[in-house]
């Protein structure tokens, strides 16, 4: 396959560009406009690998698509680029808006012009996948409810509500055009190479500066934990195999309270990181501090990932407990990748250069 995959910088798509090309023998086109969150430093690994290309551009950019359709041929396109993060989204939806909505009608537009000029067996084969979040559903009632594919859209924050809108286009191209679409909703991600504004890793670093870990609310809010790496697999088990038109649910199996995530994450450090605790710091869990909630803070999500499972024989390798051991191990072993994001050099010198 020639796989296209939008975002391959992010957190998610880095993850799948190192899977792609760490285990099989398929090309892989990363696009990436380099916003905050696209850092290339993530896939540094890969850029002495023939079968690995880069274009740094925007997904608004209709003709720089169309240029890159035309130059990679992609048998496959996985779009993953948006913008993500809920607090930002509350803050400043006017990107979200323009990324997850208009970007995604966009590369919707550029993919299906390069598709209908596809012949037999090409366009055949041609797939758009389109992956979203489990937070397009909204809120889950009471503690045994589960989101399934048939779940009725409740989006609660702009980032979610845009995230919704992109869906709603990805389906109707399909139903409409015919365009060879499928779309994945996620669990909550953690793992290496995640930025550090994410509970996860804010939580880790934080606590490594000793400075305060903040908790929303009484940290009750509930969230279904994937490894970015079994999502990565996930998703490439989706591109190749899965049917056009279907949706799939992707989980963990790892409900969790916030505030247990947090404490977890101590009591790691504890143990992993005790010679790097702050001075006047006696235990990491006493950096624990509780702020206002959120604005329209969803309380549960939790995914039913029996569908993929059934289907596509794919399921989690990760459990939390094992996934978030590696994470936080990743993270005392790679200081320099996130002071360099920290401090925004990353920023100063792309690796890579733009096709």
């Amino acid at each position: 396959m020639r796989i296209l995959v939008t975002g391959g910088a992010g957190f998610i798509g880095s993850a799948v560009i190192r899977h792609l090309i760490e285990n099989t023998s398929h090309e892989v086109a990363n696009l990436d406009k380099l916003t905050y969150a696209g850092n290339l430093e993530s896939l540094a690994s890969m850029v002495d690998f023939p079968r690995y290309h880069f274009y740094q551009v925007d997904i608004c950019n209709a003709a720089e698509l169309g240029r890159v359709f035309s130059e990679f041929k992609p048998t496959h396109v996985m779009h993953l680029a948006a913008e993500s993060h809920v607090d930002r989204s509350i803050d400043g939806p006017a990107a979200f808006i323009e990324t997850n909505i208009v970007g995604t009608y966009t590369l919707l537009e550029e993919a299906r012009r390069y598709w209908n000029d596809l012949e037999g067996e090409e366009k055949e084969r041609f797939r758009f996948h389109h992956v979203s979040t489990d937070e397009v559903y909204g809120d889950l009632e009471g503690t045994e409810d589960l989101f399934t594919e048939t779940t009725s859209y409740a989006p609660s924050s702009p980032y979610s509500a845009s995230k919704a809108s992109s869906d709603h286009l990805v389906r109707a191209w399909q139903r409409t055009y015919g365009f060879p679409t499928l779309i994945t909703n996620c669990s909550n991600n953690y793992g290496p190479y995640h930025f550090p504004e994410k509970l996860i890793p804010h939580i880790i670093l934080n606590a490594l500066a000793g400075k305060p870990l903040p908790v929303y609310g009484d940290g009750s809010q509930i969230r279904d934990w994937l490894y970015v790496e079994d999502h990565a697999r996930a998703l490439v088990k989706v591109v190749a195999e899965g049917k056009v038109g279907v949706t799939y649910n992707i989980g963990g199996h790892n409900e969790k309270k916030n505030i247990e995530v947090v404490k977890t994450l101590c009591a790691l450090l504890e143990e992993l990181a005790a010679d790097k605790k702050p001075a006047g710091v006696a235990r990491f869990e006493e950096l624990i501090t509780f702020v206002a909630d959120r604005p329209g803070h969803d309380v549960r999500y939790a995914i039913d990932a029996g569908k993929i499972e059934r289907e596509l024989g794919w399921k989690p390798e990760e459990t939390f407990e094992s996934g978030v051991r590696k994470t936080v191990l990743w993270y005392l072993e790679n200081r320099e990748w996130w002071e360099r994001v920290l401090s925004g050099e990353y920023q100063l010198g792309r690796l890579g250069e733009q096709a």
